[in-house]
């Protein structure tokens, strides 16, 4: 049986996503991409990329069987604030912008989605089965979402809509049926431009042998968030004051100069520039309950508070 895609994706608008696009439950051809990315070492020390679920990312049917749908959501997370690191007050650091609410976005999404299964069970009178991810699920994200029309991969490997720009996250709906219409890709509108390349500090976005792609050994946000060893000497210095994650590249990318901003209670600032002390782990915790922050944990809060100390006194 064929449902209409019309009621999925106004289910999907009437719980809050700004983004909504259907593609097939099927292989994507970018997946030959990502293992080649994974080969030449560029997943750093991300070994959830590397390890035996860099196969599974090849189908999501190996992650859910019925899939016969992906349901490709976006939520908008910019919110009115500072816009970026080189606002950044003397004696504090910097958080990426999709860590500055109270709300873990994993649960917000997931809950929402969750939602949306609910409107179409009860529509379609079906205990039809499904399942939800929201970043947790070995699933190339960004390329069914492109799949699905919602955006193009820009040069900094972010998904960018027009005219919403690119501060969303990411969820999606696996369902057992197919749509009368599937979404399209639209078309790529970087074109020329290359701030976000020029921009990054530690020369993070390269040249692959497929387009541009992300060096992750290089990256602010891995080292920040992801790695649990200190990052080499010459890389610290380019931190500048980020203590957990990087907003350059989308900071400066023309596609979000005139971006929304949302009204969700849970993404609105509480602390996107926490001042530059070191923390306890009960102190970290309490501090930092139910963010997105906890991935640092505590050792690695410090690890950067240190390198932020060291680079302001610089």
């Amino acid at each position: 049986m064929t449902f209409a895609a019309h009621s999925v994706l106004t289910a999907a608008f009437a719980e809050g996503f700004e983004l909504a696009g259907l593609t097939p439950a099927r292989p994507h051809p970018d997946h030959t991409r990502h293992l080649s990315w994974v080969s030449r070492g560029l997943a750093a020390g991300m070994f959830y990329l590397t390890d035996y679920r860099a196969t599974l990312r090849s189908d999501p049917r190996l992650i859910f069987p019925e899939a016969e749908t992906l349901l490709c959501v976006g939520k908008l997370y910019k919110t009115p604030g500072p816009a970026g690191y080189t606002e950044t007050p003397p004696g504090h650091g910097y958080v990426s912008r999709y860590a500055w609410g109270e709300a873990d976005y994993h649960d917000l999404l997931g809950s929402a989605l969750h939602r949306v299964a609910a409107r179409l069970r009860a529509e379609f009178r079906s205990e039809f089965p499904y399942r939800v991810a929201v970043d947790t699920a070995p699933l190339l994200e960004r390329s069914y979402a492109r799949s699905a029309g919602l955006g193009w991969i820009g040069k900094n490997t972010c998904l960018i809509n027009e005219p919403r720009g690119s501060w969303f996250f990411l969820g999606e709906l696996f369902l057992p049926f197919p749509v009368s219409d599937y979404g399209t890709p639209p078309p790529d509108r970087c074109g020329s431009c290359t701030r976000c390349i020029d921009a990054c500090p530690t020369a993070a976005i390269v040249e692959g042998p497929e387009g541009w792609e992300l060096e992750s050994n290089r990256c602010i946000s891995y080292w920040t968030i992801e790695a649990r060893q200190q990052a080499p000497p010459d890389l610290q210095r380019a931190f500048g004051p980020h203590l957990f994650g990087c907003d350059i590249c989308q900071d400066v990318c023309p596609w979000n100069s005139k971006a929304p901003t949302t009204s969700e209670k849970g993404f609105q600032p509480r602390h996107p520039f926490p001042p530059l002390e070191p923390l306890s782990p009960s102190e970290f915790r309490d501090r930092f309950r139910h963010t997105p922050i906890t991935r640092a944990k505590a050792e690695g809060w410090n690890r950067n508070v240190q390198t932020a100390l060291k680079n302001q006194a610089e």
